[in-house]
């Protein structure tokens, strides 16, 4: 038997059907959610907490004239299997398959590319107000979170639209749950507005009665704004100049789909509030929604597993660790992040330190000055924070801590490819836009030891220092217990080339930052090249560059980052600056926006892996590769 949404094509099947059968609609697209993840992974939490609100949306909405613009976009499963992407959903998040984000260029129904919050009420304002200056009728809608609301972003955008007549429709879906815990004086506000039952229930049987009745619904609305005052205070949204209607209920389509039908009728910037749960429909998810929030692969029967096997040490998890020992050295260290303390490892410094433990929200421009501030009173923050968010702070890194040389310290996560997650999220630009900031420092551990080293002796610095690691785990080294950190700015030698002699240039030296050293010194044994572990990006060991270049014929530099401006161009900058003409090949991320898939294949992609760099350098340098003649054996 055919199932309701299989004959769902594109939203206008959708809304061709009656009413009634959009709670099965709701139901069924509940349980393809659930049955794709469980098979691809992905997001899970967010999107079962979406699957009415999409419905309803799409429903009354006359998408794609009429513009969906969803914050993250890490809730838009629905809206994908909506809108022609259901036989593509088990591609999802796979190399070549569906993004786990909205991208313009998959559908002409994901109207804003996004995967970063607190974007969409300011590309929905800009899409409305074209609308208006093209003479065009079409409706802007921005889903939004109650976690991306903590970004300033998010505000600017309420701040400029209140004032703007077009057709603007702002919805805050309020299921109460960031990433990590709400936090801020805004999630205490929305819990005050929800409070108010009486006053949310009395003028959603309203809006119900008189859907049918726009003039009735226009006084009614009229009549409310008076009697408004007498129940609770105006709320900050409608001081921002937007008509607020909420709090609904957000899984009940028999409210959703009236309030947004009267809304739709309605003159100026509407502000919709819904409540909704994460994990909806699936009591795991709402049990844990966190634990839920970006599962891998399961059995919907049964749940999350511990895996049979001790997983590996991530880097994630070195420091944590790390933090916590230090934390413990020094009362001066402080905690920061921005609304991802799962994500960065730093649910035990919490439980351990909380006096000295900051989730900010989703404002990394503001962790960053705030972290500024604490240092110019002589404490030693810790920013912890994915490379990928931190260029969200650029400004606020230059201006408020370089310029200041104060001692921030920033664990960069994520840095390199990512994955699944795809462009969005690959760190592949933090060596490039730190290394040109004066006073900034950029360490590039190459294994768990070398990060636990590396981050103390960041901590041991004046300065602000950058720590980058990737995401997983590396080659699995183990980690000094102690606390002791590497020579600032020194790198070294870790496989020199059989038969080097003294004052002879002879064949080739790779140069490796971070964790590409290991698959560098799988091709050097075949190449029988030296490599060297460089540790910092910046400052440069030049000594140990000069010395190396003067005893190779060429060099390779290697690292898991964009190439322009990369670690490489600091190697090719240091040898111009001291008057060295050598060979030099460049290998790292080419000047592409590397799309989502497993991350060692995508690596193997771009020649970062063992096999790819010795191809790279046999290409280039096939003359200078001959293995070193044999010593010869004296013969009595």
């Amino acid at each position: 038997m055919t199932s309701l949404l299989e004959t769902i094509n594109d939203p206008a099947d959708l809304r061709r059907l009656p009413r009634a059968q959009l709670q099965t609609v709701a139901d069924e697209l509940r349980a393809c959610v659930l049955e794709n993840v469980a098979r691809t992974g992905g997001h899970l939490s967010s999107n079962l907490g979406t699957v009415e609100l999409t419905v309803a949306l799409h429903y009354v909405f006359n998408t794609p004239e009429d513009r969906l613009v969803w914050d993250v976009g890490h809730q838009t499963y629905p809206h994908k299997i909506l809108t022609g992407r259901r036989a593509r959903m088990p591609s999802l998040r796979q190399l070549g398959g569906l993004s786990g984000f909205p991208q313009r260029s998959e559908s002409v129904y994901d109207t804003f590319g996004t995967a970063h919050s607190s974007t969409s009420i300011s590309a929905a304002l800009g899409m409305a107000v074209a609308a208006r200056q093209k003479g065009e009728s079409r409706h802007a809608v921005a889903i939004i979170g109650d976690g991306a609301m903590t970004a300033g972003m998010a505000f600017e955008a309420l701040n400029n639209g209140g004032v703007e007549d077009c057709k603007l429709l702002v919805i805050l879906n309020d299921n109460d749950m960031s990433i990590s815990p709400p936090v801020g004086a805004l999630n205490r506000y929305l819990a005050q507005l929800m409070s108010g039952q009486f006053y949310s229930a009395a003028k959603n049987v309203g809006k119900n009665v008189l859907k049918v009745a726009p003039p009735l619904f226009e006084l009614a609305k009229r009549l409310e704004e008076h009697a408004k005052g007498m129940v609770v205070p105006a709320t900050l949204f409608e001081k921002f100049g937007f008509n607020y209607v909420g709090p609904i209920d957000g899984h009940d389509l028999d409210s959703l789909v009236p309030t947004l039908e009267n809304i739709k009728q309605l003159k100026g910037p509407q502000f919709l509030h819904v409540v909704t749960k994460k994990g909806q429909g699936y009591k795991l998810a709402e049990a844990d929604p966190v634990a839920y929030h970006g599962p891998g692969k399961f059995d919907p029967a049964v749940g999350l597993v511990p895996p049979a096997a001790v997983p590996k040490t991530t880097f994630t998890q070195v420091f944590g660790q790390w933090l916590c020992d230090m934390a413990e050295k020094d009362p001066r260290l402080v905690g920061i992040t921005p609304a991802m303390r799962e994500g960065s490892g730093m649910v035990e410094f919490e439980k351990r330190f909380p006096g000295r433990y900051y989730d900010v929200g989703i404002a990394e421009q503001h962790a960053v000055t705030f972290a500024a501030g604490l240092a110019c009173e002589g404490l030693k923050p810790v920013v912890a924070i994915y490379s990928t968010f931190l260029q969200r702070a650029y400004d606020q890194l230059i201006h408020d801590v370089a310029i200041q040389n104060l001692p921030v310290v920033f664990a960069l996560d994520r840095a390199g490819l990512v994955g699944a997650d795809g462009a969005t999220h690959a760190g592949a630009y933090d060596i490039a836009y730190l290394r040109c900031i004066p006073n900034m420092a950029v360490a590039c551990p190459a294994d768990e030891r070398e990060c636990r080293q590396l981050l103390s002796s960041a901590f041991e610095q004046n300065h602000p220092v950058a720590v980058r690691y990737p995401r997983g785990a590396g080659a699995g080294v183990a980690q000094a217990p102690d606390l002791a950190g590497l020579p600032y700015g020194k790198g070294e030698i870790r496989r020199l080339r059989d038969g080097a002699t003294d004052g002879a240039r002879q064949g080739v030296a790779i140069l490796a930052f971070g964790t590409l050293l290991y698959p560098a010194l799988q091709a050097a044994e075949k190449l029988n090249a030296t490599v060297v572990n460089m540790r910092w990006a910046k400052p440069l060991d030049v000594g140990l560059l000069l010395q190396v270049a003067a005893g190779h014929e060429a060099l390779v530099t290697v690292e898991e980052g964009c190439l322009m401006g990369g670690a490489g161009s600091a190697v090719s900058e240091a040898l111009q600056a001291a008057g060295v003409v050598m060979p030099l090949l460049q290998l790292g991320l080419p000047d592409v926006f590397i799309e989502h898939g497993d991350p060692v294949k995508l690596l193997a992609m771009q020649g970062l892996d063992a096999a790819g760099i010795e191809k790279s350098i046999l290409a280039r340098f096939p003359t200078l590769l001959a293995a070193a003649p044999a010593p010869l054996k004296s013969v009595a």
